[in-house]
């Protein structure tokens, strides 16, 4: 590797000037004639300019670390890898991902960050849940991303769970449909609360009374499906919501096996918009798409303006790689921040197919 000495040396001139110069530091003290050919002496060489060991010197090193619980490994979730990257990158950050899918040291690892100067750090989570950030982070800049932490310690974000059960049971109710089930998980999640609140929500605004027959709660296999059957033969429902884009498969199945045509004889909506099951359905599904891709993005943001102590945004950058960003708009100044989820209208809902 080509260094400063090496430059010097070819050119016979001091370390120092060269540092000057590569460092951008030079002003009057350099000729500017000198300071050309030390720039075109460096590039001919293949000099390249060490911006981690130059932020070490200044004390700030311009890097996040990600903390993924599954999140690299779910195809939907990983979209929050990929919008906190573009936000670092615009921004002049580096990110670090750590994973910590429970198989880890993780403390060790946390602690291998610290040491190298991580400015702050992503702690997110594959799906919306309670969450405690760990211990050695509880004094460093911190957001949470696609969770809820216990304590609201720290900043964080999240889908906004009960708009998500409302739209979906309110794009039924526009189609039509009056018996709408809801097919939920078989675990308590803040996902399924907020969800259910949300579709109980739809329901009472439209001046339909809420039936507890019309729900099923259901794990996964063929004991889902046939609670899923069951539900359908005995309540005859005209519109399905499911908690996500999984458990609507069950409704598909039940439709081919009675003879049923989805999006005519039965409208369903999932959650998830996951390319492989909406794109693969016939008629293709009908889903609530979570936001992932923003929630990294605003969580990049969000953790570089606690770093920096302002916005990141709005202030001038020193990179000439820095563009402008946008935020995405969240509601609510509590923690976590909610954000919209839109509905990707397929196929599969009364009236969507021409």
């Amino acid at each position: 590797m080509v260094t400063i000495k090496d430059i010097a040396a070819k050119m016979h001139i001091s370390t120092s000037t060269v540092s000057l110069v590569l460092n951008h530091r030079y002003d009057k003290r350099v000729r500017p004639d000198l300071a050309r050919d030390i720039l075109r002496t460096a590039e001919e060489m293949g000099y390249h300019y060490n911006e981690l060991a130059a932020s070490l010197r200044k004390g700030a090193t311009h890097t996040i670390a990600f903390i993924s619980d599954q999140v690299a490994t779910t195809p939907y979730a990983g979209e929050i890898i990929h919008g906190a990257q573009d936000a670092a990158r615009q921004l002049g950050y580096m990110m670090f991902i750590i994973d910590a899918d429970g198989k880890r040291n993780l403390e060790q690892d946390l602690s291998h960050m610290l040491g190298w100067g991580v400015g702050g750090y992503i702690y997110a989570k594959f799906a919306n849940r309670l969450v405690s950030v760990p211990h050695a982070l509880n004094d460093r800049p911190v957001v949470v991303v696609n969770a809820t932490e216990r304590n609201g310690a720290h900043p964080s974000i999240a889908p906004d769970e009960v708009g998500i059960g409302y739209s979906a049971t309110k794009y039924l109710l526009d189609a039509g449909c009056r018996r709408i089930a809801y097919i939920g998980v078989g675990v308590g999640t803040l996902a399924q609360t907020g969800r259910m609140t949300g579709y109980k929500n739809a329901l009472h605004d439209a001046g339909i009374p809420f039936d507890n027959r019309l729900i099923v709660r259901v794990s996964q296999g063929t004991p889902a499906f046939e609670a899923v059957e069951r539900l359908l033969d005995e309540t005859k429902p005209d519109g399905v919501f499911a908690f996500n884009d999984a458990r609507a498969v069950y409704v598909y199945d039940y439709a081919f096996k009675h003879g049923l045509t989805i999006g005519s004889d039965l409208s369903v909506i999932g959650v998830d918009n996951h390319e492989v099951i909406c794109d693969t359905t016939v008629p293709a599904l009908t889903s609530v798409e979570l936001p992932h891709y923003e929630m990294g993005f605003w969580g990049a943001c969000k953790v570089i303006s606690m770093i920096e102590g302002g916005d990141p945004i709005t202030e001038n950058r020193a990179t000439p790689a820095y563009h402008a960003v946008t935020i995405p708009t969240v509601s609510g100044d509590k923690s976590p921040a909610l954000i919209p989820c839109a509905i990707i209208a397929k196929q599969s809902v009364v009236g969507e197919v021409s």
